[in-house]
Order: C-alpha cells, then structure tokens, then sequence
C-alpha cells in the first residue's frame, strides 16, 4: 500500500479515527508488512509480544491457552493485541487460520501515541465494562437535542375544573378538596380567572376575609394563555418574562384544555414522572387513570433523550406501572378482595427491567378464606385484563394473564400447580417457575406472595439435580456471533435483525436468577441480584460489573431500536438490526456476546451442563 493508503485503512479502524494528522503519520511511518503461513503461531507463550498487529488480509484465531478454546476470529481491518503491550504480558494466544498479512506497529509507537492522545488512553486502559458504560453515555447525550421539541400536550395539563364568580370562599375551597385541586378556574360571564391555593393562605387567612365573601374578590383575571401544540420552552418564557405560574392551555378552536403550572413545567423538565405520578394518584376513574397510562411512553422517549440510563428508565417505568395497576385494582376490585388477595406483576415487569410497554405478564393469589366464589373472582380478573388491553397493554401471547385460570388461583392451589411444576421439569414447567420466581406484588397482600416463595425455597432447597436441570434453559437459545466475530442474523421474517433478548438478555437473567434462587437472594432485579452475588462471593467483581455493563448495553440498544420502530409506526420488539448501528456500537454488541458466552460457560461449570454458544 502506498502512505495514503496506508492512512485511509489506519484510520477507518475504531479508535484509531482519532489519530491526529501527526500521530497517523508517527503511526504510519513506523509501520512493517509481515506474511504469516496458515496455522502459524503470532503470539504465545514462546513468542513475546513487541508489536500491535493489524490484519489487512487472512484471519487470525484467538484462544486461550489453558484449554486451548477458541475465543474470536479476527479478519481484515481488526487488530490484536493492545492488552498484552498495555499489561507487559501475554494473556491469550493468536495464530492464524489461513494465509495472512498484517501491519505491525511497534510497542513503543503504539504506547506512545496512546499516552499523548487522551481519546486513545482513555479506550485502551478502560474494562470492557467502563466501555460499554461510556459509550452508552455518549449515544444519550447525541440524543438530547431531540429532548428540546417537546410540546404543552406532552406535559400534564390539569383539567379545566371551574366555578362561578359568585360562590363562596368555603364553597370553592369545598370544591377544590374534593378534586385535589392546588387551583381553579373562576367563570365570570364569558371570562376565566384563577384562584390558587396562595390566594386563600395570604388573601382570606391573612387578611381575615370572611369565607362567605364570593370568590371573584381574590380572584386573578386577564389570564395569559398558550396553545397546546406550542413548545413547552415557550410556556417557560412566558411565565419567566410575566413573573406568573400558570398559563391556560388552549386547543385548536380557543377551546379551554386546562391550566399547566410551574410545576409540571419543572416536572417534565426534570424527568416529568412526577406530574404523570400526581395524575395517577389523583385518578378517580379508570378514564383518568388511562389518560395518565397514555403519557408513559412519552416519558421512556425524553428520559432515553436526556441521557437517563435505561436501568434507571426501567425502575421508573415499573413505578408509574405499580401505582398505575395499584389504582386499578382498588376501583376494578371487590372489596372482599381488596385485603384477601395479592395483584402480582411478572417477568421483566416483576424484575423492574420492562424498558418500554409490551404485552401484560400478571397474576392473582387469593386467600384461602377469601368470600367470592371462584366464578366472581375469574368475572373480576376478566375486567381487570381488558381494562389494561384498553389502556394499551395487549394481551399475553402465552396467557399469562389473570382472566387465565392458571395465573389467578387460591393460595393452596398455587402451592399444588407450583409443586407440579418443580417435579415434571420440563421446559414449559419450568418457564412457567422461572416466571413466577420474579413475581412481584403491586396491590394487596404481600404476605401472600411472600408465603408462596418461601414454599418455593422449600421444595427446591438443596436439590443439586433440580438446580442443574433449572440452568439448562439458560442455554437453550445461541448467542448470535459466529466463529468469524460475525453476526448471526435472522435470514426470514426479520431479516437481517438479530434476537437480542434470546441472543444476549435471557441468558444472563436466567443463570442469575437460578444461582439467586440457590442462595435465597431475596432481591429480584437482575442488577440487584449480580451486585448481591458478588457480595457474598458467588461472581467476581470484574465479571459482575461486565455482566451489569452488557446487561444495560442490550436493553440500551433494544430500547433505541424499539423507539425507532413506534416513530416509524411499526410495533416495538426484541430485534435489532447490526448493519445500523454505529462501528462501535457493533465492536461493543461483539464484546458483550462474548460476555454471555463466558457467563453460559461458567455456568456449565457450575452446574455441568452441556454447553453449546
């Protein structure tokens, strides 16, 4: 090749388009070709390593040498091995798999020009898990410019709740405590003003104004407005330049949508669950508790936006969820089984890691000495499932459901299903555990739940053979990187995308919760549950912070994939497309497969299992 090609090939290799034009040439002019015979050795034991390898054509295997297993195939524009020259010591072993050539940088340029560029430091003497941490930041911040377009509709609106001119102080005030209202409308004619609660603190309990005096006498007209479709940054200029707190939101035909305040201003700014939270709490209806469920999809997109980690995301999302089936419950509920029973959520839901909403995973313990009869508590958990299909959570695919006689049961019954479930071990069965062992309880009696899991400790306590077999499944699907460090795609109905909630998730959250189920980790969140495993021992620290990394990586880019699919109107969904993601997006998903595949194979060892990547 000649310098400019040279050049072009250097820097189209992540993270090395960071070279300056002095440090490309330092790199550029100290590079040597060398040809490789197929099966020759680069690097081992024997063969000290003095240069940064980079292949411009042939593959290259790494392997680690106390088993011999193959780790990667390199191929052209890749390169190997900065650890070794970083650590002065060689780790794993590189040979090659055909006929290769490869540029070869010497280690004193390459640490050279790693320490004077603080790009390149900062890449090289990362963990692959302060990588993946990193790189999620940096997509985040790209995505906050499109935080800026939100609009008044997106915020909470209070509703335009209002009373006559006319009526008394104590009558307003009546009212307003009856709807949870911090401020209300006042009609005068075809006029509107305002009454805020700071009105009666310092115009009627300060002044000793009598209550029977009519409202219009601390009342504010000439009230300032702003349409629903304006941007929510003009709400704030407008309060800012007129020194005021509220503006009256208006639709398309000047008709009254409702008042924001500064509060809810500050709210959406900040993360804005607090205003949809508010909502859900004052919620007196399911109408009102559905409008409330409408918002949380907007929440996801402008938290993603701002740079919030999709962990923290998910634990907010399963909050606003909690208190929204919570409040459901106790309107849809009869009240014989608003203290008789427990209202559990599952899966990803049950974990906290549900990052956008997907189909329902619920379920229902009845008390034994609950009243209702069967039939009346199945008519109950019937309402409750298409009430939630209306507010926007489909139906469960595989029926896990509470209008589903499988999932809502008395507290005896699901000792015996569970039972039957831990005996039989097949994959059904055991699926069917797996879900119900993260279930967590939103409304009702916890102590029901809580007395079914520890029946559950019960059976399963020290049986190795049951642990074992519970651990299989956490192998039943490929990771989808091939032997080249190529991805696996689907090649049908999702062409060219790739699982990467078989491929990547459910590996990791199924081998955490089976150890954690062994232990009698109490914790239910897959991150909660590796932090406690290395607490007590079970995972290192290294490997604990790579499985959290990777774990949060996956959802990142199923999150990011699953918000491109609802803008473009398509349904979201465990798949995404490599081909566009950024080059190192791609480098990153390689690196958290290989994780998964450490962690499958730490867990044929642990419980002698078959593996199979």
């Amino acid at each position: 090749m000649s310098l400019l090609e040279q050049k072009t090939f250097i820097k189209s290799i992540p993270p090395f388009e960071e070279l300056s034009d002095d440090e490309l040439d330092l790199v550029c002019n100290n590079l040597d070709i060398e040809y490789f015979k197929a099966g020759q050795s680069i690097i081992d034991k024997d063969i000290k390593e003095h240069y940064l390898y980079f292949i411009i054509k042939g593959k290259v295997q790494e392997y680690a040498p106390l088993d011999n297993e193959s780790i990667s195939i390199l191929i052209k524009s890749q390169f190997f091995d900065p650890l070794s020259l970083i650590e002065n010591r060689v780790k794993n072993h590189f040979k090659t798999v055909e006929e290769s050539i490869c540029y070869l940088l010497p280690k004193d340029i390459f640490l050279r020009v790693v320490y004077q560029n603080s790009k390149l430091e900062h890449y090289f003497f990362q963990s692959i898990s302060q990588k993946l941490s990193q790189n999620l930041t940096n997509a985040q911040n790209r995505e906050l410019a499109n935080f800026m377009v939100a609009r008044i509709k997106d915020a909470y609106i209070q509703k335009p709740l209002y009373i006559e001119s006319t009526s008394s102080i104590y009558k307003t005030v009546e009212y307003m405590k009856k709807n949870s209202l911090t401020s209300i409308l006042v009609k005068r004619g075809d006029e509107f003003g305002i009454a805020t609660d700071t009105d009666f603190r310092e115009k009627v309990i300060l002044n000793r104004l009598s209550f029977d005096e009519p409202v219009e006498k601390i009342s504010t007209f000439g009230l300032k407005s702003i349409k629903d479709d304006d941007f929510l940054f003009n709400a704030q200029l407008m309060m800012t330049r007129h020194n005021i707190k509220r503006l009256l939101v208006l639709g398309e035909d000047e008709q009254i949508l409702g008042i924001i305040d500064q509060i809810s201003l500050t709210s959406f700014f900040s993360s804005h669950t607090y205003a949809v939270a508010n909502e859900i709490d004052r919620a007196l209806s399911v109408e009102e508790l559905k409008s409330a469920s409408l918002k949380f999809i907007r929440i996801i997109q402008s938290l993603f936006a701002k740079g919030v980690k999709v962990r923290y995301i998910s634990k907010l999302l399963s909050e606003l969820n909690r208190k929204l089936f919570d409040k459901l419950f106790s309107i849809l509920a009869p009240p014989q089984l608003l203290q008789k029973a427990a209202l559990l959520v599952l899966g990803s839901e049950g974990r906290s890691e549900q990052i956008l909403r997907t189909d329902q995973d619920n379920a229902l313990i009845v008390a034994d000495d609950c009243e209702l009869s069967d039939e009346q508590i199945l008519e109950f958990a019937d309402v409750f499932t298409k009430t939630l299909c209306d507010f926007g959570y489909p139906e469960c695919k595989g029926g896990i459901m509470v209008n589903n006689p499988l999932w809502t049961k008395r507290e005896s019954a699901y000792k015996k299903q569970l039972k039957e479930w831990i005996d039989r071990k097949d994959k059904e069965d055991f699926m069917n555990l797996a879900i119900f062992v993260d279930a967590n309880c939103v409304a009702g009696d916890p102590a029901l739940l809580k007395n079914i899991k520890n029946y559950i400790n019960s059976e399963v306590e020290n049986s190795a053979f049951f642990f074992s077999t519970f651990a299989s499944f956490a192998l039943i699907f490929p990771t989808p990187l091939g032997l080249f460090n190529d991805f696996k795609v689907d090649k049908n109905e999702h062409k060219n995308e790739l699982d990467v909630k078989k491929g990547g998730v459910f590996p990791m959250v199924h081998g955490i919760r089976v150890i954690s189920l062994e232990k009698r980790i109490e914790e239910i969140s897959t991150v909660e549950r590796i932090k406690e495993l290395n607490n007590i021992g079970e995972i290192d620290k290294e490997f604990a912070s790579e499985l959290i990394e990777s774990f949060n990586f996956l959802h990142t880019l199923k999150l990011k994939s699953s918000l491109k699919k609802l803008d473009l109107g398509l349904s979201a969904d465990n798949y995404i497309k490599p081909d566009e993601l950024t080059t190192l997006d791609r480098d990153m998903l390689k690196d958290t497969f290989k994780i998964v595949n450490r962690f499958k194979k730490f867990l044929t060892s642990r419980y002698r299992l078959e593996y199979v990547s």
